[in-house]
């Protein structure tokens, strides 16, 4: 007998929304950005088998979506439904995608794969000034270093993740041998599409399952390393060799990881949107699962308030549309669509499916995280371990109670570690594109030299001692993890500025993304300003710490470099009349 419908009706719900949305605007995108599959992409004109390989749409949207689909879809909703509840979160996922993300993306790649698959930097250089292309790429740039020190530190701290429970092996040692065997199955299967002839859709039907197997015997031959930790913490010896990893896989020709590596983490996305949507469905029609979170905590406009429970709430606008970024809109979207992404892509009319398409996917993740949050009755308040415990609901409830709880826990951890560990790599390459960029360097020095100097920083910032916020030691990235949120919608509101002042020379109506971007310029601004009046009440109030006066020293520079940049465009607009006048 149902319980209750109302997790029924949020599946479907949300999926059928993001479906019909990609029926009725995919063949209007396709017209108005020309799309044409006779044009040849960067991926053919300046194919190198190192960076630019082209590959066929299926295989590059598994690559492109677990590479964007990070920990940003896990941790976001689901910071926003505790912050909110579950119902606003829901509507900025669902809205923000169709309009906002999916043309966020969708533009970015297309205007990469015209501009020879350069970077937002290069065509900020192209279309506006050698200024402009200064601070757009420093501004990538760290984004990416920052990046890969919250992704290799997570990525880290789930590897040293110890069980509560005697009887049970540790989940961490459990993940690290899971892990280390999918990246060595990824590059089987590399070397086995591009040497042994075999096609992609037979290396997914001999590798998928292998890769639930490396899931499966993982709690068996757990890979500790705490003994080591008179050496140095577990946690930072496996810091540092993640960074070793990522400069690896950042020199490696794509075809060897990247590429299998992306489509392998795709259908382990594929299969957690499949299982999590027939869990959420079967667990409300035999009323074994219900929503137990509340759809809405609260509303203040522009100061925290105190919900019915006591918790503290920070103001709805702009901070839900900071803190759900992947799923909704995210500027990482824009490093990815034109820094690797754009080098793949086998013919233009692809690139809806990959970006629009993707984008919205991501989407369906997102709401699979939200509802992991939404059915549990006492929720860990750490987006992994709710999402994990969610997930393994979910799985318990598709399989009718064949995989247990306690196992598909295990697999839960996975996904979360794995969808962390793909965009980890990523960052990588593509802040080496980015510095090559800048200095011009090519070739096997350039890219060794590049890479190792981009990797310098996070090594560094990983080697400070913990920082003490709210009383407890916390690694050295928290400090400016609200600043960094800010920042990526930041890097959002002026990839799709960029874009739009490159329609406008192309003679387009920019109404597009014109609008987008304006909305997310006004939320990023929004969020900095709230930084900036906490930061002078802490002064005023004599509680500023030197850790306070850091952070405003990078909400001031954030707030210098975007409003520089948007003055470079409102020069721009008035100073400059489109090329030629073309039809939508």
């Amino acid at each position: 007998m149902v319980k209750d419908w109302s997790l029924i009706l949020f599946f479907i719900t949300s999926v059928s929304v993001l479906y019909v949305a990609y029926l009725l605007r995919a063949p209007f995108l396709r017209r108005y950005f020309k799309l044409t599959p006779t044009v040849k992409t960067p991926a053919h004109l300046q194919r190198d088998g190192m960076d630019f390989e082209p590959a066929k749409k299926t295989y590059l949207l598994s690559q492109h979506f677990s590479a964007i689909a990070a920990a940003g879809p896990i941790a976001g909703p689901i910071l926003g439904a505790m912050y909110f509840g579950w119902f606003p979160a829901w509507v900025w996922i669902i809205v923000g995608s169709i309009f906002i993300g999916g043309i966020h993306d969708l533009a970015v790649l297309v205007a990469s794969i015209r501009h020879r698959a350069l970077s937002m930097a290069k065509l900020a250089q192209q279309h506006m000034n050698r200024r402009s292309f200064l601070l757009v790429l420093f501004f990538v740039w760290f984004t990416l270093v920052y990046l890969i020190v919250v992704f290799a530190d997570i990525t880290a701290g789930a590897f040293v993740q110890q069980s509560g429970d005697p009887a049970m092996p540790a989940p961490g040692p459990a993940v690290v041998t899971s892990s280390v065997l999918y990246i060595g199955l990824a590059m089987v299967m590399g070397l086995a599409i591009r040497f042994a002839g075999i096609s992609t859709d037979k290396a997914r039907l001999i590798f998928l399952p292998l890769v639930v197997f490396v899931i499966v015997i993982g709690p068996s031959i757990p890979f500790d390393i705490t003994r080591l930790h008179a050496f140095a913490r577990p946690q930072l010896i496996w810091d540092y060799l993640l960074l070793g990893y990522c400069f690896m896989s950042s020199i490696m020709p794509v075809w060897l990881l990247l590429q299998p590596r992306g489509d392998l983490g795709g259908y382990f996305l594929y299969l957690i949107m499949l299982t999590g949507i027939a869990g959420g469905i079967i667990g409300g029609v035999t009323g074994t699962l219900d929503i137990q979170a509340p759809a809405f905590t609260g509303f203040s406009f522009l100061t925290s308030s105190l919900s019915d429970a006591g918790k503290t709430i920070p103001p709805l606008f702009p901070i839900l549309f900071i803190t759900i970024a992947c799923g909704a809109c995210s500027g990482f979207h824009s490093i990815v669509a034109a820094g690797t992404t754009s080098k793949q892509l086998d013919e233009e009319p692809d690139a809806v499916p990959v970006a629009y398409g993707g984008m919205l996917m991501e989407a369906v993740i997102a709401c699979i995280s939200l509802a992991a949050f939404m059915i549990i009755a006492n929720p860990q308040r750490t987006p992994d371990a709710d999402y994990a415990m969610g997930v393994a609901m979910f799985i318990n409830r598709a399989t009718l109670g064949h995989v247990p709880i306690h196992l598909a826990l295990q697999f839960g951890l996975l996904c979360f570690a794995t969808f962390v560990f793909d965009s980890l790599d990523s960052a990588t390459r593509m802040a080496r594109y980015i510095f090559m960029e800048l200095t011009g360097w090519t070739g096997t020095a350039g890219r060794v030299v590049a890479t190792l100097l981009t990797l310098l920083v996070p090594a560094g910032m990983m080697s400070l001692p913990p920082v003490v916020m709210d009383g407890k030691p916390a690694p050295s990235w928290k400090v400016f993890w609200n600043i960094f949120g800010t920042s990526n919608q930041l890097l959002a509101a002026l990839s799709l500025l960029i874009v739009s002042i490159w329609l406008f020379r192309e003679g387009k109506r920019i109404w597009l993304t014109a609008l987008p971007a304006v909305f997310m310029l006004v939320m990023t601004f929004w969020s900095l300003g709230l930084m900036s009046f906490d930061y002078f009440s802490r002064l005023a109030a004599g509680t500023a710490l030197a850790l306070h006066h850091v952070q405003f020293l990078v909400v001031l520079s954030l707030i210098v470099v975007a409003v520089w940049i948007c003055v470079e465009a409102v020069r721009f607009f008035l100073s400059n009349r489109p090329a030629a006048p073309a039809a939508a």
